[in-house]
């Protein structure tokens, strides 16, 4: 096998990217696609939802306010609700936006203006989720 040939094991994460700013969805997409993460993105609510339907992600990010104020929190809720729990978090620029501290760590809000955090930040979400998985696997395994 050549070292260029990838097998499932081999792939990066795939990444759900959700903003309805072009700009921003162009600059976040061309970054964790440098990162190495194969990265599909939608331009609004209604298109994430469908490709959460069609296609299996590790990571769900998305932008809170699109076509309605609280459109990324349906986005995730229904990224929440799919079997294979891609791991989710929201991102803003609101420099006023404050998480809630109760809430899961993969629910984390990620601020996209220094980059290599915000990477360390996808790495550390992909990794958790991985985790869980494993441990979930695990479980039913042994019982």
């Amino acid at each position: 096998m050549s070292h260029s040939a990838r097998t499932p094991e081999h792939e990066m994460a795939r990444v759900l990217l959700v903003d309805d700013d072009p700009a921003s969805r162009l600059t976040l997409k061309t970054v964790l696609e440098a990162g190495g993460y194969n990265v599909d993105s939608a331009a609004s609510a209604a298109e994430a939802l469908d490709l959460l339907d069609e296609g299996k992600y590790a990571l769900v990010l998305s932008d809170l306010q699109m076509e309605s104020p609280h459109a990324g929190l349906k986005v995730l809720a229904h990224a929440r609700m799919m079997d294979y729990k891609p791991a989710t978090a929201i991102i803003t620029t609101y420099q006023n936006f404050r998480p809630n501290p109760a809430k899961r760590s993969n629910s984390m809000l990620i601020k996209p203006e220094d980059l290599p955090e915000l990477l360390g930040k996808v790495a550390d979400l992909i990794g958790e989720r991985a985790s869980r998985r494993l441990e979930r696997q695990l479980r039913l395994a042994s019982a």
